[in-house]
């Protein structure tokens, strides 16, 4: 137990260096890595190369997996160089691996140090990303060591002697136990170096960790699946899968023949865990150059699998910017996040603007449509929420920060503007039609003015979301108190004309006096999205 213990310690700290590499070399270089992929799309081999080159940069052929299908869903470019990118991204996993399968240790502490002087001299600049990703290396270093060690008296422990031996024979299983820990890790990375301390050591013969090097690469194959393969939009689903079954395919076919490959490894020279290494890299070769010409069967393959099916031009609503390859570079995520939520608040508006006809005809056709756009603004209202809570996960500088708290803020109140209408006014408008009722010709004037002043600061909010614009803040806040003025006259005026006995109006007083009410409550709403802003500007003054 004491053993596994530290061997769960030493592939957690693997993997969080890992992370902290991936994560710090993404905000520093993320959207030159983006740029320089999009430039490499000429043809299948530079697209190739493309792929080994960014995941080499990133430690992570997931986030190039997550870049290409995002590019494949845009259509930026097609299934042959995106499955292309794919094979390169997997070959340049297995050189990472190569890397660390040298004696580095002597590295870790010198990259400790220097990450973290860069780490702590480098706040809310390029600089302190680069500490980040030092330090995750010199993490990743030191747990390799940690793992060579505490695998050292391996042999003499009689359970885990038992329990690996009792695996020796199943290749199958060891290759389902391997994938798992690699979907579950989102890493082949510190699972191969697992395995090679293990073949090191030997506590392990051959043939289990080449079982376990195949499924390590299925596993790895299935993360960008799982993570890009999101949704309804088949043109997301097509590289992820294409990925799957050719890596995962070839992988399945050589679990039958792991004796013999372990008996061919056996004659190399050199040391068991660079042998593992060495077939690792040669396997992802290897289906490279079997595959990189028979690319256009398999994309046709894939197309007629996943046949065009782009959700945002199915559903006009639906989202269209949330880039979940970009949540690794704030800076672009977030633009991303402002966009949609932009687009979100283009929705409401148009059911704002539909509200009063809705009221003042009771169309029964244009309540049901603004109910349903409220089903919508939810689904924006979740994904968006989403999409920021993961960008925040790492730590942002202050600026990035207070931009998603303002992201986050904006479609609450977009959330609860779009509630009011779907749940207060059509409901009301729903009512006025079933009754046929009419409101006075004073009463719809009155309702017609302060719906244009709301629909007035609407506009005004969403420049001053857009653009961090002050003075448009502050007019907001201005516009508040005119509402109050408004609404507090309407009520009186409506009142007086009760008092006179008006009949249009008596039967549709409580009507009247609701849509006043629920009008202000918008406004409030909108109003509130002036105080990010006005704590923004303040905070950089």
């Amino acid at each position: 137990m004491f053993i596994l213990l530290h061997l769960a310690g030493g592939v957690a700290l693997l993997t969080w260096g890992l992370h902290m590499v991936e994560s710090g070399f993404m905000r520093a270089l993320g959207s030159s890595l983006r740029r320089f992929m999009a430039s490499s799309l000429g043809n299948r081999f530079s697209a190739l190369f493309a792929g080994l080159a960014v995941t080499a940069a990133l430690q992570s052929a997931t986030a190039t997996g997550l870049i290409a299908t995002s590019f494949a869903a845009r259509r930026i470019m097609r299934p042959v160089t995106g499955l292309a990118i794919m094979l390169g991204a997997n070959i340049g996993s297995t050189l990472i691996v190569q890397a660390f399968s040298l004696n580095l240790s002597w590295i870790s502490p010198a990259c400790l140090v220097v990450g973290m002087a860069m780490f702590e001299r480098g706040k809310g600049s390029q600089m302190r990303d680069f500490g980040r990703a030092i330090i995750g290396l010199g993490l990743m270093l030191l747990a390799l060591e940690l793992l060579v060690d505490t695998m050292a008296p391996a042999e003499a422990a009689p359970a885990l002697r038992t329990v690996l031996g009792a695996l020796a024979d199943m290749p199958a299983l060891n290759a389902a136990i391997a994938a798992l820990l690699t979907w579950a890790a989102h890493s082949s990375i510190p699972i191969v170096l697992f395995v090679m301390s293990l073949t090191t050591s030997n506590a392990i013969p051959m043939s289990t960790a080449i079982a376990m090097v195949l499924g390590t690469n299925i596993g790895s194959a299935l993360n960008p699946y799982f993570a890009g393969a999101k949704g309804n939009d088949n043109l997301r689903k097509r590289l992820p899968a294409g990925n799957l079954l050719l890596r995962g395919g070839v992988c399945l076919v050589l679990l039958a023949v792991t004796g013999p490959l372990a008996d061919a490894l056996m004659q190399l020279p050199g040391i068991p865990g660079h042998r593992i290494a060495d077939f690792h890299t040669g396997l992802n070769i290897a289906i490279a150059v079997l595959f990189i010409g028979l690319l256009d069967p398999v994309a046709r393959l894939l197309e007629k699998i996943y046949p065009q099916n782009n959700e945002a031009a199915e559903d006009p609503d639906a989202p269209r910017h949330l880039d979940s390859s970009a949540i690794g570079t704030p800076e672009e995520a977030l633009v991303n996040a402002t966009r949609e939520a932009l687009h979100m608040g283009d929705i409401v508006e148009d059911m704002l603007t539909q509200s009063l006809p809705a009221l003042l005809t009771g169309d029964r056709r244009l309540i049901a449509t603004i109910a349903r756009r409220d089903d919508a603004v939810d689904r924006l209202y979740e994904r968006i929420k989403f999409y920021v809570t993961a960008v925040t996960r790492d730590s942002l500088d202050p600026e990035q920060g207070s931009k998603a708290m303002a992201i986050i803020a904006f479609v609450i109140n977009m959330e609860h503007i779009g509630d009011i209408i779907d749940r207060n006014l059509m409901e009301l408008a729903a009512k006025k039609a079933k009754n046929r009722l009419r409101f006075s010709g004073d009463g719809a004037t009155e309702l017609s003015v302060l719906h244009e002043l709301v629909l007035e600061s609407f506009r005004r909010a969403m420049a001053a979301f857009m653009a961090n614009d002050l003075h448009a803040a502050g007019r907001l806040l201005e516009d508040k108190a005119r509402v109050r003025d408004i609404v507090r006259e309407a009520g009186d005026n409506h009142l007086a004309r009760l008092r006179e006995g008006r009949k249009d109006s008596i039967s549709t007083s409580s009507l009247h006096l609701d849509v006043l009410r629920d009008f202000k409550r918008i406004h409030s709403h909108i109003c509130a999205i002036a105080y990010p802003v006005i704590e923004r500007s303040n905070g950089r003054d």
